[in-house]
Protein backbone atom coordinates (compact mmCIF):
# COMPACT_ATOMS: atom_id res chain seq x y z
CA UNK A 1 0.00 0.00 0.00
CA UNK A 2 2.82 2.38 0.91
CA UNK A 3 4.61 1.51 -2.34
CA UNK A 4 1.51 2.35 -4.37
CA UNK A 5 1.14 5.64 -2.49
CA UNK A 6 4.77 6.57 -3.26
CA UNK A 7 4.24 5.81 -6.96
CA UNK A 8 1.06 7.91 -7.14
CA UNK A 9 2.76 10.77 -5.28
CA UNK A 10 5.57 10.77 -7.87
CA UNK A 11 3.21 10.42 -10.82
CA UNK A 12 0.87 13.25 -9.75
CA UNK A 13 3.20 16.15 -10.67
CA UNK A 14 4.19 14.44 -13.95
CA UNK A 15 0.51 13.99 -14.84
CA UNK A 16 -0.20 17.64 -14.04
CA UNK A 17 2.65 18.76 -16.35
CA UNK A 18 1.38 16.49 -19.16
CA UNK A 19 -2.15 17.91 -18.84
CA UNK A 20 -0.75 21.45 -18.87
CA UNK A 21 1.30 20.74 -22.02
CA UNK A 22 -1.70 19.19 -23.79
CA UNK A 23 -3.88 22.19 -22.91
CA UNK A 24 -1.13 24.57 -24.08
CA UNK A 25 -0.77 22.67 -27.37
CA UNK A 26 -4.52 22.72 -28.03
CA UNK A 27 -4.79 26.45 -27.32
CA UNK A 28 -1.88 27.10 -29.69
CA UNK A 29 -2.93 24.77 -32.55
CA UNK A 30 -6.59 25.85 -32.42
CA UNK A 31 -5.34 29.46 -32.33
CA UNK A 32 -7.58 30.40 -29.43
CA UNK A 33 -4.66 32.73 -28.85
CA UNK A 34 -2.86 33.62 -32.11
CA UNK A 35 0.01 31.22 -32.66
CA UNK A 36 2.60 33.94 -33.15
CA UNK A 37 1.72 35.14 -29.64
CA UNK A 38 1.49 31.70 -28.04
CA UNK A 39 3.79 29.23 -29.85
CA UNK A 40 3.23 25.54 -29.24
CA UNK A 41 5.53 23.56 -26.91
CA UNK A 42 7.16 22.00 -30.01
CA UNK A 43 7.90 25.46 -31.42
CA UNK A 44 9.48 26.45 -28.11
CA UNK A 45 11.63 23.30 -27.97
CA UNK A 46 12.69 23.86 -31.59
CA UNK A 47 13.68 27.46 -30.83
CA UNK A 48 15.56 26.30 -27.73
CA UNK A 49 17.57 23.76 -29.74
CA UNK A 50 18.30 26.16 -32.61
CA UNK A 51 19.52 28.92 -30.27
CA UNK A 52 21.14 26.65 -27.70
CA UNK A 53 24.71 27.92 -28.25
CA UNK A 54 23.58 31.53 -28.00
CA UNK A 55 21.53 30.79 -24.90
CA UNK A 56 24.53 29.12 -23.26
CA UNK A 57 26.68 32.16 -24.02
CA UNK A 58 24.17 34.49 -22.33
CA UNK A 59 23.54 31.99 -19.51
CA UNK A 60 27.22 32.10 -18.47
CA UNK A 61 26.93 35.85 -17.83
CA UNK A 62 23.63 35.56 -15.96
CA UNK A 63 24.92 32.66 -13.84
CA UNK A 64 28.07 34.58 -12.93
CA UNK A 65 25.98 37.54 -11.77
CA UNK A 66 23.53 35.28 -9.91
CA UNK A 67 26.19 33.21 -8.12
CA UNK A 68 28.30 36.23 -7.16
CA UNK A 69 25.25 38.02 -5.78
CA UNK A 70 23.99 34.88 -4.03
CA UNK A 71 27.38 34.25 -2.41
CA UNK A 72 27.66 37.82 -1.14
CA UNK A 73 24.01 37.77 -0.03
CA UNK A 74 24.57 34.57 1.97
CA UNK A 75 27.68 35.94 3.70
CA UNK A 76 26.04 39.28 4.54
CA UNK A 77 22.81 37.55 5.64
CA UNK A 78 24.76 35.22 7.94
CA UNK A 79 26.74 38.08 9.52
CA UNK A 80 23.65 40.26 10.07
CA UNK A 81 21.61 37.32 11.44
CA UNK A 82 24.34 36.42 13.95
CA UNK A 83 24.66 40.05 15.12
CA UNK A 84 20.87 40.40 15.44
CA UNK A 85 20.67 37.13 17.37
CA UNK A 86 23.38 38.17 19.81
CA UNK A 87 22.27 41.78 20.36
CA UNK A 88 18.55 42.35 20.79
CA UNK A 89 18.85 46.14 20.50
CA UNK A 90 20.43 45.68 17.06
CA UNK A 91 17.67 43.26 16.09
CA UNK A 92 14.97 45.77 17.07
CA UNK A 93 16.73 48.50 15.08
CA UNK A 94 17.46 46.49 11.89
CA UNK A 95 14.39 44.24 11.59
CA UNK A 96 11.97 47.02 10.49
CA UNK A 97 14.51 48.15 7.89
CA UNK A 98 14.70 44.60 6.53
CA UNK A 99 10.92 44.45 6.24
CA UNK A 100 10.71 47.86 4.54
CA UNK A 101 13.41 46.85 2.06
CA UNK A 102 11.19 44.02 0.84
CA UNK A 103 8.23 46.32 0.16
CA UNK A 104 10.19 48.15 -2.56
CA UNK A 105 9.67 46.43 -5.96
CA UNK A 106 12.84 45.04 -7.51
CA UNK A 107 11.90 46.60 -10.85
CA UNK A 108 11.89 50.02 -9.16
CA UNK A 109 15.38 49.56 -7.68
CA UNK A 110 17.04 48.24 -10.84
CA UNK A 111 16.92 51.49 -12.89
CA UNK A 112 18.47 53.43 -10.01
CA UNK A 113 21.31 50.92 -9.69
CA UNK A 114 22.01 51.13 -13.42
CA UNK A 115 21.94 54.95 -13.20
CA UNK A 116 24.36 54.98 -10.28
CA UNK A 117 26.69 52.14 -11.30
CA UNK A 118 26.51 51.94 -15.09
CA UNK A 119 25.78 49.02 -17.39
CA UNK A 120 28.46 46.63 -16.15
CA UNK A 121 28.20 43.65 -13.84
CA UNK A 122 28.17 45.65 -10.58
CA UNK A 123 24.49 46.80 -10.56
CA UNK A 124 23.36 43.29 -11.48
CA UNK A 125 25.29 41.73 -8.60
CA UNK A 126 24.06 44.38 -6.16
CA UNK A 127 20.43 43.74 -7.16
CA UNK A 128 20.90 39.99 -6.64
CA UNK A 129 22.42 40.68 -3.20
CA UNK A 130 19.40 42.81 -2.27
CA UNK A 131 17.06 40.09 -3.53
CA UNK A 132 18.75 37.16 -1.76
CA UNK A 133 19.86 38.83 1.46
CA UNK A 134 16.42 38.97 3.14
CA UNK A 135 15.40 35.27 2.95
CA UNK A 136 18.81 34.16 4.26
CA UNK A 137 18.73 36.60 7.19
CA UNK A 138 15.16 35.78 8.22
CA UNK A 139 15.70 32.03 7.75
CA UNK A 140 18.78 32.04 9.98
CA UNK A 141 17.11 34.21 12.62
CA UNK A 142 14.21 31.77 12.74
CA UNK A 143 16.63 28.86 13.02
CA UNK A 144 18.63 30.47 15.81
CA UNK A 145 15.40 31.17 17.72
CA UNK A 146 14.40 27.48 17.45
CA UNK A 147 17.53 26.32 19.31
CA UNK A 148 16.85 24.17 22.38
CA UNK A 149 17.02 26.49 25.43
CA UNK A 150 17.70 23.56 27.76
CA UNK A 151 20.75 22.61 25.71
CA UNK A 152 22.00 26.20 25.80
CA UNK A 153 21.50 26.40 29.59
CA UNK A 154 23.26 23.08 30.05
CA UNK A 155 26.29 24.30 28.10
CA UNK A 156 26.28 27.53 30.12
CA UNK A 157 26.32 25.49 33.33
CA UNK A 158 29.28 23.51 31.97
CA UNK A 159 31.16 26.76 31.34
CA UNK A 160 30.89 26.77 27.54
CA UNK A 161 31.69 30.05 25.81
CA UNK A 162 29.24 31.97 23.63
CA UNK A 163 31.05 30.73 20.52
CA UNK A 164 30.86 27.11 21.68
CA UNK A 165 27.14 27.42 22.42
CA UNK A 166 26.63 28.94 19.00
CA UNK A 167 28.67 26.26 17.18
CA UNK A 168 27.17 23.25 18.98
CA UNK A 169 23.56 24.30 19.60
CA UNK A 170 22.39 27.31 17.59
CA UNK A 171 24.12 26.70 14.27
CA UNK A 172 23.00 23.05 13.88
CA UNK A 173 19.45 24.11 14.85
CA UNK A 174 19.47 26.78 12.13
CA UNK A 175 20.77 24.60 9.29
CA UNK A 176 17.36 23.32 8.20
CA UNK A 177 15.91 26.86 8.09
CA UNK A 178 19.04 28.12 6.36
CA UNK A 179 18.82 25.61 3.53
CA UNK A 180 15.11 26.30 3.11
CA UNK A 181 15.93 30.00 2.72
CA UNK A 182 18.86 29.19 0.44
CA UNK A 183 16.57 27.35 -1.98
CA UNK A 184 14.37 30.44 -2.23
CA UNK A 185 17.38 32.74 -2.61
CA UNK A 186 18.93 30.52 -5.29
CA UNK A 187 15.83 30.85 -7.48
CA UNK A 188 15.55 34.57 -6.68
CA UNK A 189 19.17 35.13 -7.69
CA UNK A 190 18.56 34.12 -11.31
CA UNK A 191 15.34 36.15 -11.51
CA UNK A 192 17.08 39.18 -9.99
CA UNK A 193 19.95 38.95 -12.47
CA UNK A 194 17.56 38.68 -15.43
CA UNK A 195 15.48 41.67 -14.26
CA UNK A 196 18.60 43.81 -13.90
CA UNK A 197 19.69 42.82 -17.42
CA UNK A 198 16.39 44.04 -18.87
CA UNK A 199 17.42 47.61 -18.13
CA UNK A 200 20.80 47.59 -19.79
CA UNK A 201 23.80 45.46 -20.59
CA UNK A 202 25.57 43.69 -23.40
CA UNK A 203 25.17 40.00 -22.50
CA UNK A 204 22.91 37.85 -20.35
CA UNK A 205 19.59 36.06 -20.62
CA UNK A 206 17.73 39.26 -19.75
CA UNK A 207 19.44 41.08 -22.63
CA UNK A 208 18.63 38.17 -24.98
CA UNK A 209 15.01 38.20 -23.78
CA UNK A 210 14.69 41.92 -24.50
CA UNK A 211 16.09 41.49 -28.02
CA UNK A 212 13.79 38.63 -29.02
CA UNK A 213 10.77 40.41 -27.52
CA UNK A 214 11.46 43.49 -29.63
CA UNK A 215 11.69 41.30 -32.75
CA UNK A 216 8.39 39.55 -31.81
CA UNK A 217 10.12 36.14 -31.73
CA UNK A 218 7.82 34.75 -29.09
CA UNK A 219 8.99 31.17 -29.59
CA UNK A 220 12.49 32.30 -28.56
CA UNK A 221 10.94 34.32 -25.73
CA UNK A 222 9.30 31.20 -24.32
CA UNK A 223 12.52 29.25 -24.89
CA UNK A 224 14.53 31.61 -22.70
CA UNK A 225 11.80 31.54 -20.02
CA UNK A 226 12.03 27.74 -20.09
CA UNK A 227 15.82 27.95 -19.82
CA UNK A 228 15.64 30.31 -16.82
CA UNK A 229 13.23 27.91 -15.10
CA UNK A 230 15.58 24.98 -15.74
CA UNK A 231 18.56 26.91 -14.32
CA UNK A 232 16.56 27.87 -11.20
CA UNK A 233 15.46 24.26 -10.68
CA UNK A 234 19.04 23.01 -11.07
CA UNK A 235 20.29 25.53 -8.50
CA UNK A 236 17.57 24.42 -6.07
CA UNK A 237 18.52 20.79 -6.72
CA UNK A 238 22.16 21.67 -5.99
CA UNK A 239 21.11 23.21 -2.66
CA UNK A 240 19.09 20.08 -1.82
CA UNK A 241 22.09 17.82 -2.53
CA UNK A 242 24.34 20.08 -0.44
CA UNK A 243 21.83 19.92 2.40
CA UNK A 244 21.79 16.11 2.27
CA UNK A 245 25.59 16.02 2.30
CA UNK A 246 25.92 18.41 5.25
CA UNK A 247 22.91 17.15 7.21
CA UNK A 248 23.01 13.33 7.01
CA UNK A 249 21.12 13.08 10.32
CA UNK A 250 18.16 14.92 8.78
CA UNK A 251 18.03 12.42 5.88
CA UNK A 252 18.04 9.48 8.30
CA UNK A 253 15.29 11.10 10.36
CA UNK A 254 13.07 11.56 7.29
CA UNK A 255 13.63 7.95 6.25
Amino acid sequence: MNGFKKITNKMAPCLAIVVLLIAWSLISYLEIIPRFMLPSPLDVVRAFINDFDLLMHHAKVTLLEALLGLGIGVVLGFIVAVIMDQFQIVARAIYPILIISQTIPTVAIAPLLVLWMGYGILPKVVLVVITTFFPITIGLLSGFASADPDGINLMKAMGASTLQRFAHIKLPSALSSFFGALKISASYSVVGAVISEWLGGFDGLGVYMTRVRKSFSFDKMFAVILFISIISLLLMLGVTLLQKALMPWDRKKNN
